[in-house]
């Protein structure tokens, strides 16, 4: 009786995860529709300034010696009128970079450049701290945002400046580039994570009228739009998807360029794009907390409510598929199987909640890379396994900000790669420890039983599948606990990559 009684329990737990899985499937059916309908739609300013108005470039910077000269002497080549420019260099660096940093300054200054180096001593707020500091000495009414890992395409400024005509409008964002796409398998895996978000999901919401995010970086807004919707704030560790949800409530509007391409470094270790995601995990869930209340007692139509919070609380995918990879176990593989079960269970969950994310990558793909896409899309069960492997870095990053569990933004380490030929295991950045990486491994064990199994039962149909559990838990694992091997070696005397003036 208790073992039945478990039994219906767990077939419960199990197939509510499914449906839940399903409704985040459907959610990326809506996204890629969404995208479809409105890609043709043309975007172009209202208007053209006659006179440029000035603009403050803020470049939040903490410990970046490997990659400040690249983004300074970008900063130092943006087609616009020098005395209409300011560059607020925000240095909260405690180690070499701030001698780096205020030398590229100085350089700048004696070309003619409006340069202001801000060091605080107190990072209270850490990045949105940083630039909160730095609206206060801001010349420019409108303030160009870059992080420290992003190269400024010349003509960013010009692309972009222009839509501010429309008083209403109030943020630009530009889609984000790679500069190492094809460095290593990650990085690879990274861009194709990255232009699923950044070409379907923002062109979606932007171009059908919905909210959508500043990015953090590659953006531009204009001051009192910053100012009118409180400000940075830093009560959440995504300050950008924060402000942005304040400045849409206040009733400004945003736009995405998704032809005009700032590209940026990815990171090249297992260990900086796990600390990454867990950032923006935690923030996402943190900002929903915060603000979806206020969203649904807006008087805003309910299509904006609804994707908002469908946008909201896309990142509890991961609590669930973290769940379904404790609830799955090979002495029945899920509910007893059947042609009803399979008529009425199996195959609508596969079609919502596995094909949906297929499809959403290849639209993403192809859209990018009409001649090559079909040779990106080899890497897609590469792709489908990352996420399953990192699913339990990013469920703890959900179950934090569930909890409340206060932690530090940790910056993510960037080393200047930009080609295969260089190194980035002598630098100076430590990835950071964690026992998460056991765990993780544990899971790949347990799941190689469970391809065993499969196979030992004749289950072959579900061979693939665990293959991709299988391999996502040990890519990450492995991945994530090599680089403290004796042969790696950290905090050499590696200096930063000359750049050329």
């Amino acid at each position: 009786m208790q073992g039945s009684l478990g039994y219906v329990i767990w077939t419960a737990c199990y197939l509510a995860v499914l449906l839940g899985l399903s409704a985040y499937g459907v959610h990326r059916y809506f996204i890629i529709y969404l995208f479809l309908k409105n890609r043709k739609r043309a975007v172009v300013p209202a208007g053209r300034f006659r006179q440029l108005p000035r603009v403050t470039v803020q470049l939040p910077i903490f410990n970046e010696i490997y990659v400040v000269k690249r983004l300074l002497r970008s900063v130092s080549e943006l087609d616009y009128p020098r005395e209409l420019l300011q560059i607020q260099v925000l240095d909260d660096s405690t180690d070499d970079t701030r001698e780096v940093t205020a030398s590229c300054a100085e350089e700048l200054r004696q070309r003619g450049f409006d340069v202001q180096l801000i060091h605080r001593v107190d990072r209270t707020g850490f990045k949105a701290g940083a630039l909160a500091a730095g609206l206060e000495s801001a010349a420019g009414e409108f303030v160009c945002i870059l992080d420290a890992d992003f190269v400024a395409p010349p003509d960013l400024l010009q692309h972009t400046i222009h839509f501010f005509t429309d008083p209403k409008i109030g943020m630009i964002q530009s889609r984000w580039g790679h500069l190492n796409r094809g460095y290593s398998l990650l990085t690879r895996m990274q861009a194709m994570f990255l232009d699923g978000h950044l070409l379907l999901e923002q062109t979606a919401r932007s171009r059908s009228g919905r909210f959508f995010n500043f990015n953090g970086t590659a953006g531009l807004w204009r001051r009192s739009c910053i100012e009118e919707a409180g400000g940075w704030q830093h009560d959440t560790l995504c300050e950008d998807l924060d402000l942005s949800y304040r400045a849409q409530l206040a009733g400004w509007k945003f736009i995405f360029l998704p032809d005009v391409v700032t590209p940026a470094e990815l990171p090249v270790d297992m260990n900086g794009f796990k600390s990454q995601q867990h950032r923006w995990t935690k923030g996402s869930i943190q900002t929903c907390k915060k603000l979806l209340p206020r969203i649904w007692r807006s008087e805003l139509s309910f299509a904006i409510k609804a994707e908002a919070t469908g946008h909201l609380v896309s990142n509890f995918a991961y609590l669930l598929l973290a769940c379904l990879c404790v609830l799955l176990h090979p002495s029945t593989g899920g509910p007893q199987s059947g042609w009803m079960r399979t008529l009425l269970i199996d195959i609508p969950i596969f079609l919502t909640a596995s094909v949906s994310v297929a499809m959403f990558y290849v639209c993403a793909q192809r859209e990018l890379h009409p001649r090559t896409w079909m040779k990106q899309m080899l890497l897609l069960p590469c792709l489908l396994a990352l996420g399953i492997g990192l699913s339990l870095n990013n469920a703890r990053a959900v179950l934090e900000a569930i909890f409340n569990h206060k932690s530090d933004f940790t910056r993510t380490p960037k080393y200047g790669i930009e080609r295969k030929s260089q190194a980035w295991r002598s630098c100076k950045y430590r990835p950071l420890k964690s026992a998460l990486p056991i765990a993780e491994l544990a899971f790949a064990i347990y799941f190689s039983y469970f391809v065993w199994f499969a196979i030992a039962h004749r289950q072959f149909l579900s061979v693939p599948f665990l293959l991709m559990f299988q391999g996502g838990f040990f890519y990450v694992s492995l991945s994530s606990l090599l680089p403290w091997s004796p042969k790696f070696t950290f905090g050499a005397s590696r200096s930063p990559s000359p750049i050329p003036a």
